[in-house]
């Protein structure tokens, strides 16, 4: 199980700021981000747009292979505006 952080946009349009998810302890950074759409279908619509932070360091969404532990912290960023 890992924590699933929603900032900005994604915590809008998934319902929520946290979370706990069940996920695979290998898995890419694709499949990781289709588990979180699975769960979070409107979540779809930013995947070209968005970067996760796995134990606070950006990883694209990609093929790289993850290794996650129990209690990993996933932290879901989209893009954000400046004015």
């Amino acid at each position: 199980q890992v924590s699933v952080l929603y900032f900005a946009r994604s915590a809008e349009l998934a319902g929520l700021r946290s979370e706990t998810l069940s996920v695979p302890r290998q898995l890419t950074a694709r499949q990781l981000w289709d588990e979180i759409v699975r769960v979070h279908p409107r979540l779809a619509v930013i995947r070209d747009q968005v970067v996760f932070a796995v134990q606070q360091e950006y990883v694209l969404l990609g093929d790289q292979l993850l290794v996650l532990q129990p209690g990993d912290e996933v932290a879901i960023i989209p893009p954000i505006s400046g004015g």
